[in-house]
């Protein structure tokens, strides 16, 4: 009896795997068929406008003189207080802010050290430690070197001083 229920059982699981198992040669007919049927439909469906291809002509450049909006600098106002500097005038360039005046005064020497005249301002409204690379009497010129920095401090700011 046991082996009858066994030879059931194999023979139903060999039928069950030989019944899900697909067909290469049914693939391929499906993929013919449809070819076939793209074929038709690109025959029917004759090409009646020719692409329109137009000439390539070549205009010689003219100079174009691009001028700084400084009206679009956005600049931050804030209330500051000169820690450790010889002194800030209306705009300043802002390369790095810190809650720790220990931090701050490491990039002070960081940048000291490169040549540049590094101050340390503190905005006691945020508790925050600003490391002023540069500081500046116009506009202008804070944008100018503000933006000379941002090839080493991509973070820089400009700040005006209230």
């Amino acid at each position: 009896m046991k082996k009858s229920i066994v030879l059931c059982a194999g023979l139903c699981m060999v039928l069950t795997f030989t019944g899900c198992k697909s067909s290469e040669s049914a693939y391929r007919k499906m993929y013919e068929k449809a070819q076939a049927q793209e074929n038709a439909h690109a025959q029917e469906q004759p090409q009646t406008e020719a692409p329109v291809v137009a000439p390539l002509t070549e205009k010689p450049a003219t100079q174009t003189t691009v001028v700084d909006n400084l009206d679009n600098v956005s600049v931050r106002s804030e209330n500051v207080q000169l820690v450790n500097g010889s002194g800030l005038q209306d705009f300043s360039v802002v390369v790095g802010s810190f809650s720790l005046k220990a931090n701050a005064e490491g990039l002070q020497s960081t940048l000291k050290s490169e040549g540049y005249d590094a101050q340390i301002a503190y905005n006691p409204g945020n508790n925050m430690y600003r490391v002023i690379s540069a500081t500046f009497a116009s506009k202008a010129d804070a944008v100018t070197s503000r933006n000379q920095f941002r090839s080493k401090y991509p973070d820089a700011w400009l700040l005006f001083k209230k």
